[in-house]
């Protein structure tokens, strides 16, 4: 799959690299409050060396065409992640996740760096079904699939684990190749 998916003049998708490591965990330390709320992730992104153990892992997913993960950046400047997770090729689908800086929000990156995900992966990868999973009340996040013509098929019950043996219920959108060329 393309190492680089253009968005527009100044957004660009572009594959992990080892040196992002430290970036990413600096945003994630500076905004861990704001990122913690709705990304059970944060709370276990406590040194470098944890961020750099999730790029490597990105990095050997992509070259075993397992999954992709990709840099957010407004030019040249991580301000985010997106990425696929759970892929099954057999069956031709995947789910998108993604997280953003907060200085980003309400600028319609996110919308942006969805869709051209999403178009890469079913022309690029022949993906049939795209899933998004989104926690009951982070509206902002609900507010993507829903501008993109997902639709919600329902609530996954304690879908996500968010420590201190608690769980959080996730509303599941999804897109089929076949709505796209409607």
């Amino acid at each position: 799959m393309k190492r680089t998916i253009p968005i527009d003049i100044n957004i660009t998708l572009k594959a992990l690299v080892e040196s992002d490591a430290i970036r990413m965990f600096n945003i994630i330390n500076k905004e861990r409050e704001y990122l913690g709320e709705w990304l059970p992730f944060v709370q276990f992104t406590k040194k470098v060396d944890d961020s750099k153990g999730f790029v490597e892992m990105a990095m050997l997913s992509r070259k075993l065409k397992k999954e992709y993960v990709y840099k957010i950046c407004l030019i040249d400047r991580m301000i985010g992640l997106i990425g696929t997770k759970e892929t099954d090729m057999i069956n031709r689908n995947t789910e998108i996740g993604y997280w953003l800086s907060e200085e980003f929000q309400n600028q319609g990156i996110m919308t942006k760096s969805v869709s051209a995900l999403i178009k890469t992966l079913f022309d690029d990868l022949n993906i049939e079904r795209v899933q998004i999973c989104c926690a009951i009340g982070n509206e902002k996040s609900i507010n993507i699939p829903k501008r993109l013509g997902f639709k919600l098929e329902g609530t996954k019950r304690n879908g996500e684990w968010i420590g201190n043996y608690q769980f959080r219920d996730l509303l599941v959108f999804s897109k089929l190749k076949s709505d796209e060329e409607q």
